[in-house]
């Protein structure tokens, strides 16, 4: 099975890493607008060769789209238009307007719309390290729009690492992705702003932030370059989830006013409640 893989930072090098390591990947082409990444990717042997779009795309079996999502919406119509009978998977964050780019190609079938529910905050092929997916969720999107021998095919990519395989409908993913991790990176941005407004001593905060703090603010390392692309497209679900969290964090404010530390209690069991989800 040959691969091509279009971007080769955290999340493209990482499943390189992967697939070629239990097998699944015989030979990995790299593609990327940045040689500087197609030239450190091929020292630390995350791909086999660097090739033009076009002559990477003719060559391979199943070709992966890793680039941040506005880059796709241009991408995954050029990909399409130089396939034959490969498969054409991406890896995004959002996926409500990139399917809806492509819904009337006439390659559509080729297409599966994926997003492996993994990553750090780094970035670059640098960042790229093994078994980052490992027993993680990979979410399959509107994956009746695609032929049924290219959902197998990347059924059996993602079980190979091993992933949990879920489905979902584009709408259903971009919501539930605004709930579980788009959320949580504005909240990481703004508390590490919030730090850094009222905290001058950049000393202190390093030598007072404990495990909880640089757990909570570890996200605010992430890219602005992948995650702004992200909230654009997937803005208005992402302002929904805002508006939710402003209003408990009001909640919160109001009752430290009022010192209804009581209240306050009870809130605080609610929230463990999440313990009961993610064991």
């Amino acid at each position: 099975m040959t691969v091509a893989i279009i971007g080769i930072g955290l999340i493209g090098g990482s499943l390189a890493i992967t697939l070629k390591e239990n097998g699944f990947a015989g030979h990995i082409i790299g593609i990327d607008a940045s040689q500087e990444n197609l030239d450190k990717a091929i020292r630390r042997r995350l791909i086999d060769e660097d090739l033009p779009l076009e002559e990477g795309v003719k060559k391979a079996d199943l070709i992966i789209l890793a680039t941040p999502v506005d880059a796709m919406l241009t991408l995954l119509p050029q990909v399409l238009d130089l396939v034959e009978d490969q498969v054409v998977i991406d890896v995004g964050s959002t996926k409500a307007e990139l399917l809806n780019t492509v819904d009337q190609h006439p390659r559509r079938s080729r297409y599966v719309a994926t997003h492996p529910m993994a990553g750090t905050e780094f970035s670059g092929p640098e960042a790229a390290i093994p078994n980052l997916f490992d027993h993680k969720c990979a979410v399959l999107i509107d994956a009746d729009c695609s032929a049924p021998e290219a959902v197998k095919l990347v059924r059996k990519m993602y079980e190979s690492i091993p992933m949990t395989i879920v489905e979902l409908d584009r709408e259903a993913h971009d919501l539930h992705s605004a709930y579980v991790s788009h959320i949580s990176h504005i909240s990481s941005f703004a508390l590490a702003l919030t730090v850094l407004e009222k905290e001058r001593d950049e000393g202190r905060i390093f030598e007072l932030a404990s495990g909880g703090f640089s757990s909570t603010v570890r996200l605010a390392k992430s890219s602005p370059n992948m995650w702004i692309p992200i909230f654009r497209q997937n803005r208005d679900h992402v302002l929904d989830v805002l508006d939710e969290h402003i209003n408990q964090l009001a909640r919160f404010r109001s009752l430290l006013i009022k010192k209804d530390f009581d209240t306050f209690y009870q809130l605080i069991a609610q929230a463990n409640d999440i313990k009961r989800i993610l064991r």
